[in-house]
């Protein structure tokens, strides 16, 4: 049983692709990070097949696929895949980045716990919120870049200094929704990844303090949803703060039904 390692995301989908193709939700992380990814990883059993995966976006911060218990332990031996700094931040399903956390010997701390939904029959919200939703365009790049850097905010995240360019890449793809008020204005915001695999993800689902009550989240989510399925997406997933008890009654009122616990662990010494 071995950790493999590359920087080649074609190399990682020749070796991981079945894993990838059988299991896109529990990957969702790594598929959409794949093609930006530093580095690639994947976990092979004695028989020779691929059973966990991980994706190292940013230096120091790899987000696990599905990797089991024992995976984790037996990364958290191996000398120096992350580089010199070690694992700051490790994202993945709970009870491999406790795995991984509980090996390491290091101090660390739960920064974040999520669940995974995947949507099952969408139930829009009845009575319907007022107004309408809408494809985001070019015009509403700064709104939108503003609200997300509050939704970053909100889930108790430090916020880079600007998410133009993430916020125009999903515009220019059509996959930013947003919902328009009775008097025309936008009130609301969601986005859904690229399809890979046959999932895509909505997240980015944001309404400014002012307009929340409102069902303006409920509409736009449920736009964004059906916007994915129409994009191809035979599975349409989500994460939601486990703190934030609204949002994970809202979703399921929607038709998501969980799947699976993640958490967000930071890690301090060496």
């Amino acid at each position: 049983m071995t950790w493999h390692f590359t920087e080649d995301p074609a190399a990682f989908r020749a070796a991981a692709g079945a894993l990838l193709s059988a299991e896109p939700a529990r990957n969702t992380g790594v598929l959409t990070l794949v093609d930006t990814a530093g580095r690639l990883g994947w976990w092979t059993e004695p028989d020779g097949r691929v059973t966990g995966v991980l994706v190292v976006a940013a230096p120091g911060e790899p987000t696990f696929g599905t990797v089991a218990p024992e995976a984790a332990r037996a990364l958290a031996s191996l000398p120096g895949p992350f580089g010199d700094a070690g694992v700051t931040v490790l994202r993945g399903e709970t009870a491999a980045v406790e795995a991984f956390a509980e090996a390491t010997g290091r101090p660390w701390t739960a920064t974040f716990r999520m669940r995974l939904f995947r949507l099952g029959t969408l139930t829009p919200p009845d009575p319907a919120p007022a107004g309408r939703a809408r494809v985001a365009t070019a015009a509403d790049v700064p709104l939108a870049a503003a609200w997300a850097r509050e939704f970053v905010r909100d889930i108790g995240e430090e916020p880079g200094e600007d998410y133009s360019g993430p916020v125009t890449e999903r515009v220019s793809g059509g996959r930013l929704l947003l919902w328009e008020g009775a008097d025309g204005r936008p009130v609301s915001m969601a986005c859904f990844s690229p399809v890979a695999e046959g999932q895509s993800r909505v997240h980015f689902v944001y309404t400014p303090p002012a307009a929340r009550g409102r069902g303006y989240a409920a509409g736009v989510t449920t736009a964004a949803s059906r916007a994915a399925r129409d994009a191809g997406a035979v599975q349409v997933l989500l994460f939601t703060d486990l703190a934030n008890p609204t949002s994970n009654a809202l979703y399921q009122r929607l038709g998501y039904r969980p799947v699976t616990d993640h958490l967000t662990a930071g890690f301090t010494g060496r």
